[in-house]
This record gives C-alpha cells, structure tokens and sequence, in this order.
C-alpha cells in the first residue's frame, strides 16, 4: 500500500528505512513518514477505538484537525500520528479506548 513514486517527492523507495515497534511488533517505515502513513502502509488501518461504542478509528482527516489518529507514542498519549514523523525506535501503542491530548487512556 506504499507509493514507489511520486510527481513531486520523487522516488520513494530511496528513503533510509526506519525500525519502529507497533503495539509490540516491529514495522519497517520510511523516513519522512508520519506515524499514521507508515500505519497505513503496512495495512494497519485501526488506530484505537471508540470509547462509547467501541468501534475501530484510523486516519480520517490527515492534517491534525480531527482526534481519530490519537495513539500513545513513546508513552505520551494523545499524539496525533498524522503528523507525527517517524524515528528509529520509536514505540506506538493502539490505546484501549478513548485517549485525551492532556492524560492516560480512559
């Protein structure tokens, strides 16, 4: 689901692979990458659920204005992984429900 080329950026498959850890398990991003692409990418289109019903939430927006990719990354929770560029070793984890900008998964 990785886009090899692109008319602007250009040829993608150049970019220095990047080792992240995804609820746990390794997945291999692309510098440059938000969370939510390198996510997406993979095929991992749930980033965490709805509080109330429970339902899965991915990537809606994509540009930081809505709260569906919220995710807790290197423990911080409340991070929007549509904008949050990929680094080496960087831990992300799906939060059980829903998750606040300022606290802890509730």
């Amino acid at each position: 689901m990785r886009l090899a080329t692109h008319p602007i950026l250009g040829d993608l498959s150049k970019r220095r692979e990047v080792n992240i850890r995804v609820d746990g398990e390794p997945l291999v991003a692309r510098e440059g990458d938000s969370v939510a692409a390198a996510l997406v990418a993979a095929g991992r289109m749930v980033f965490g659920f709805t509080h109330k019903l429970g339902q899965p939430r991915g990537m809606h927006c994509g540009v930081g204005r809505c709260c569906s990719c919220l995710m807790i990354v290197d423990g911080v929770h409340g991070v929007r992984t549509c904008l949050t560029p990929v680094r080496e070793g960087m831990d992300v984890r799906t939060p059980r429900g829903a998750t606040r900008l300022w606290g802890e998964d509730v």
